[in-house]
């Protein structure tokens, strides 16, 4: 499995002080990317009710922006504004990205290549041609919307392209695919900047589900479903309210009336991961809302979580995320409070190596 933040090892992308995110807008935008941008970032607050990101709409220059609907945008900076930026955010735009080839020209071009490498870079959608016209996705796994993918594998060949999943995290550079998986993406984002709790609350306020991973897959037309098959969906409701609780493949199976190899089948049709590894999933994020919010010690946690003990928990956890527990709790609560909650009993909360954390 891919870790979930890879740009947790980019301290710079996350700040004590408000992080700030530049649009950049192109004839031909999605007036849907770029308010879902907006919207999600701006819910984003802290526990005292603060904002904890700064978006900024950019252009070419400023100015008026063609929208792929009837109505324009008003961009009110310039490509100054990626300078300003921590987060540089790219959304699609149907008049220009399936003609971009590289290298990219012009002053666009020019000042892509001149972000600091402490800068984070996002897409939604076709963005990722924009991206990868700058080559800023050589040697690199990136998504797009899947009826463009066969064209960006052809056009950009340095680029690793997976054509079946919502986004991709590769640490500096993250790229997702249509405009709904740009929510997905943007709450990955808040949720490696500021912590799982900041990221459900913000999905609680717009209303989407907390967290879609991005390896689920795109919805590419498949065969369809018949309509006397039943879902998976009512086995997840269950098993999300007793993940503290042992749970096999056969009670989830059991849950939707299905043999163990049905229920198998349909569920990664449906969710795009086996039934184990979405289960393994969820208890990660039940840890690491329990991390922020409590002060409860590693091995209370791994067990209310459903890993059994503290080393289960810090093994999924390296493996996922590439942090310790104890880390992850510093990251987000800060060093004096992260301290706090794992001292209660000497040698809880070990590293994965060396018995802390």
């Amino acid at each position: 499995m891919d870790r979930l933040c890879k740009n947790l090892a980019m301290p710079s992308v996350r700040s004590t002080s408000v992080h700030r995110v530049a649009v950049l807008v192109r004839h031909g935008v999605l007036p849907m990317e770029l308010g879902l941008v907006h919207e999600l970032f701006g819910a984003a607050r802290s526990p005292a009710g603060e904002p904890l990101y700064e978006v900024r709409t950019c252009g070419l220059a400023p100015g008026p922006v063609r929208t792929n609907a009837d109505f324009p945008i008003l961009a009110s900076h310039g490509l100054e504004a990626l300078d300003w930026a921590d987060t540089v955010l790219v959304p699609a735009s149907r008049e220009e990205d399936e003609s971009l080839r590289a290298p990219l020209a012009g002053e666009l071009g020019s000042v892509l290549t001149r972000i600091a490498p402490s800068v984070r870079l996002a897409s939604i959608c076709t963005g990722a041609f924009l991206l990868a016209a700058a080559g800023l996705l050589d040697g690199q796994r990136a998504t797009t919307h899947w009826l463009s993918a066969g064209l960006f594998a052809r056009t950009f060949p340095a680029v690793g392209v997976d054509p079946e999943v919502l986004y991709v995290d590769e640490g500096r550079v993250l790229t997702s695919a249509g405009e709904a998986a740009g929510i997905d993406l943007c709450l990955h984002m808040i949720r490696c900047d500021f912590g799982a709790a900041v990221a459900a609350e913000v999905a609680r306020r717009t209303v989407v589900p907390p967290h879609r991973e991005g390896g689920q897959a795109q919805y590419i037309p498949r065969p369809v479903v018949a309509a006397l098959e039943s879902s998976t969906g009512s086995a997840r409701a269950w098993a999300l309210g007793r993940l503290g609780e042992p749970l096999t493949l056969g009670e989830l199976a059991a849950r939707s009336s299905m043999s163990v190899r049905t229920f198998s089948r349909r569920f990664l049709a449906e969710a795009g991961m086996t039934p184990m590894q979405w289960l393994t999933r969820q208890r990660l994020d039940r840890a690491r809302e329990l991390l922020e919010e409590t002060d409860r010690t590693v091995d209370r946690i791994a067990a209310d979580a459903g890993f059994g003990t503290g080393a289960s928990l810090r093994q999924h956890f390296h493996a996922l995320l590439g942090v310790t527990p104890r880390a992850y709790r510093a990251t987000f609560r800060g060093p004096a409070r992260a301290e706090r909650g794992s001292a209660t009993r000497p040698g809880v909360g070990a590293d994965f190596r060396s018995g802390e954390g």
